[in-house]
């Protein structure tokens, strides 16, 4: 029996979900509200997730705790389990949430198409549910809320339901929702090894064959990877996130894709008790190919959120990465390293849900101040929106892996792991993994390419159209919720020693062996290994790059006697440049598109001598659409034609259905 105070977490945790499902209760009762509903009801959500963050901070290091409600079926109640896993997605869910949910209290200032009491309802269910699949202890408590979680996501996709294109990105997201979900039922029929007992006792428990245990294994990456968004399962990612209200975007892409790689984690390294080496090298495949074609995908984008959207498919992919090198470490007991790839993971987990949120939750504000997406119609933003410019900066650094911010460090120590590849027994392995390594190094540097097209298209320059004049800076409650995302950028950055030790007991769980003792010992400076092998040291460098800055200040200053002027820019003698004269998106990702031209489907729309208004467009389509999901729906669609015959509105041919469906079940009991 657990002493009282242990049993208080996991209580805990299912007061905050008790209490997001209240505030959207209370919102139905507010339902047209909107001054209460965001100014009240959302702040008071971002609390919440405030109390989730830090009673997930304390369970880290209290053990496991299990409850059991018997909220399901009479026979089928719902068991949940507090462990360090659990604990950690529980404490990046409240954290980023406390800064979206702050965010969205000057968002939602139209309703965004659905009614805001509506709209809160869906909202909080949505993050009530996230929290509950980390927190579920067997397949029906799972399904149960991941099925919500999909489809509160969803009503919240389609909040702007009025426009087609909107509702034919809801109803793709759906589908392929549910397929996935589908993958993850069967990977949990497999795991419960005929036994009938559906709880994640029982399938630690069990002995699976390398058969089985490999069949259970692929169901769950297809059933995760769906959400997740990895190859070829990726389509409804970029049409989903643009879709959707800003805050849900940051929702979706920092915290509910992470839900995803949490499933991963608990079937591979926990339900699981096989650890083969080939799982490892199918993740790392499946990850650099995912990674890939999302940066190029989104080094190539015009429109600001699906950027992001292929972005975080990218970020996806390294996750994946991350993953199969843990894997590939656990199937030969190489328990060090493997803790060293999956804190890389674990890193960027949080990470990423730190700087995406942001970027997305800049974007919001872009959108509301000038109600444009596309990146060729946007320039010069940071004059008149200074606060926002700012901060999405930070998370630009970050999503590029540049230090001294948190993306780097999670980046860094997974390159650091593929130097210890080469004393792996596989000499196949030792060939590939450095070519993986480099091509990592491809996609980080693609990356940080992407991110200097989004901000410098977005906020510098000159503005391209006459309106963004008119722009306003994000309000006081969007300024309060990117700055909190935006500290926990600079704070995973240079407390990288503080976050690994926080995070060591989940590695000990999975793996049996931690960082925290190794890194502890070295204070301020990140070893993972050793002092003589790698070593990094976040706030040296920061205080370097400050010195420089100051260095450069005092030398300009002295330079000029004291005097400051201001002249404009240098354009190579031209004195009439316009805003016509810089560089498009489409122009900044011209070179990579040449490049990586076999990836795309290119149509051009050319002009013609008679045009009045000549114009030249290109737009680029994912060969996916072509190779997979075309012949799909082709033939799902025949084959609805083909049992619409079926329905001939005659009873006497219903009849002769019944009476044939008859003789075959007696045919079969004979």
């Amino acid at each position: 029996m657990l002493p009282m105070t242990s049993w208080l977490l996991i209580d805990g945790m299912l007061l905050v979900m008790a209490a997001w499902l209240a505030l959207g209760a209370v919102g139905v009762l507010m339902l047209r509200r909107l001054a209460l509903v965001a100014h009240v009801l959302f702040p008071l959500g971002g609390l919440v997730g405030l109390a989730l963050f830090a009673l997930s901070a304390a369970a880290l290091h209290a053990g496991p705790q299990t409850a059991v409600l018997p909220i399901g079926l009479p026979s089928l109640p719902f068991h949940l389990r507090l462990d360090s896993l659990s604990a950690y997605f529980l404490m990046v869910i409240g954290a980023a949430s406390a800064g979206i949910s702050a965010f969205a209290a000057g968002y939602f200032r139209k309703g965004e198409g659905t009614p805001p009491g509506l709209l809160c309802l869906e909202y909080h269910v949505f993050l009530a549910s996230m929290a509950g699949v980390v927190l579920a202890d067997d397949a029906y408590a799972f399904m149960v809320l991941w099925e919500t979680m999909a489809l509160s996501s969803f009503f919240l996709v389609t909040a702007n339901h009025r426009i087609p294109e909107v509702r034919s990105a809801g109803y793709l997201y759906i589908t392929m929702a549910r397929i996935g979900a589908i993958a993850i039922l069967l990977c949990f029929g497999v795991l419960q090894a005929n036994t009938g007992d559906y709880t994640f006792a029982n399938m630690r428990a069990q002995s699976l064959t390398p058969f089985w245990a490999s069949v259970g294994f692929l169901l769950a990456v297809f059933g995760f990877g769906a959400k997740a968004g990895v190859l070829p399962l990726h389509v409804w990612l970029p049409e989903a996130h643009p879709a959707a209200p800003s805050p849900v975007s940051a929702l979706m892409s920092g915290v509910m894709l992470n839900t995803a790689i949490y499933g991963m984690l608990r079937v591979s390294l926990d339900l699981l008790h096989l650890r083969l080496w080939w799982w490892g090298g199918l993740l790392l495949a499946i990850g650099l190919a995912t990674a890939l074609f999302g940066v190029v995908f989104a080094s190539v984008q015009s429109d600001m959120k699906r950027l992001l959207a292929y972005s975080s498919i990218e970020n996806m992919g390294l996750l994946f990465v991350g993953m199969g090198l843990t894997l590939i470490f656990t199937g030969y007991d190489m328990l060090p390293m493997a803790a060293l790839a999956l804190t890389a993971t674990l890193y960027h987990v949080a990470s990423h849900a730190c700087f995406k949120s942001l970027l997305f939750l800049g974007t919001g504000s872009v959108l509301h101040a000038t109600s444009e997406r596309n990146l060729g119609k946007l320039g010069g933003l940071i004059r008149t929106m200074p606060w926002v410019g700012w901060l999405t900066l930070l998370g630009v650094l970050a999503s590029a892996g540049l230090p001294p911010l948190g993306g780097f460090v999670s980046e860094w120590l997974l390159l650091q792991s593929f130097l210890f590849a080469p004393s792996l027994p596989v000499p196949l392995l030792t060939m590939l993994i450095p070519v993986v390594a480099a091509l990592i190094a491809l996609v980080a540097a693609l990356a940080g390419y992407t991110m200097v097209k989004f901000f410098g298209v977005i906020f510098l320059g000159q503005p391209r159209e006459d309106k963004l004049a008119r722009a306003h800076d994000a309000g006081w409650w969007e300024r309060a919720g990117m700055l909190w995302l935006a500290a926990g950028c600079v704070a995973l950055g240079l407390l990288p020693t503080h976050f690994i030790r926080l995070m060591d007991p989940v590695t000990q769980q999975l793996v049996q062996a931690g960082l925290g003792a190794r890194v502890a010992g070295h204070g301020w400076l990140l070893a993972p290994t050793s002092l003589e092998q790698a070593s990094y040291g976040p706030v040296i460098f920061l205080l370097g790059i400050l010195g420089s800055f100051a260095l450069a200040y005092l030398l300009v200053r002295g330079l000029y006697h004291g005097r400051s002027r201001r002249v404009p820019p240098w354009a190579c003698g031209f004195p009439w440049g316009t805003a016509r004269m810089q560089d498009t998106a489409e122009g900044f990702g011209q070179p990579i598109r040449q490049i990586f031209e076999p990836l795309f489907v290119i149509r051009r729309e050319l002009p013609t001598p008679f045009d009045e208004h000549p114009r030249y467009r290109v737009k680029l389509e994912d060969h996916f659409w072509g190779w997979v999901y075309v012949p799909v729906t082709d033939l799902a669609n025949t084959l609805a034609r083909l049992m619409s015959r079926l329905q001939q509105g005659r009873i006497s041919v219903y009849l002769m259905y019944s009476f044939l469906t008859l003789v075959a079940t007696l045919l079969a009991v004979m």
